[in-house]
């Protein structure tokens, strides 16, 4: 965590991103680190764990780090949570809590409260279309012999 802290604030330093780091570790290892990069890279989903997780599955020509842990300078958004479960990560420790992101000018709490609601009633507008078509592709997919479940 020391190591994740230390890059979190040289991050903000150096004025390459956010007070955000993280870091991937197998077998007591660090596997990757990521730092958030989302003003410098233009990209909203360059927070410090998907950075971090994206390296780390290069690492290990995987998509999946089920015997990996994964260290935070904060408990992770709804986005990068749902990164860490795809990825299949085995434990995240964090330092800060979502209030104290929060505080910091950070707030997730809308995103949290949208999940809630039905698609209908979220503040972004969701209008299904072209189910029927598009559910094909779930056809092919479940027809497909070359497939990898994840």
């Amino acid at each position: 965590m020391e190591k994740a802290i230390a890059l979190s604030i040289e991050n903000v330093r150096s004025g390459l991103g956010g007070p955000f780091a993280a870091l991937v570790v197998r077998n007591g290892s660090i596997l990757a680190t990521g730092t958030n990069q989302v003003t410098t890279m233009l990209d909203p989903t360059a927070h410090a764990e998907v950075v971090a997780i994206r390296a780390a599955c290069q690492a290990v020509s995987s998509f999946q780090l089920g015997d990996c842990e994964m260290y935070t300078t904060c408990e992770p958004c709804p986005m990068c949570m749902g990164a860490l479960y795809w990825a299949r990560v085995a434990k995240v420790y964090y330092a800060n809590t979502r209030d104290d992101a929060a505080r910091a000018g950070f707030d997730d709490s809308l995103i949290y409260d949208q999940l809630r609601l039905a698609p209908g009633e979220r503040s972004i507008s969701m209008v299904q279309l072209m189910r029927e078509q598009a559910l094909e592709a779930f056809r092919e997919w479940e027809k497909s012999s070359n497939k990898v479940k994840y």
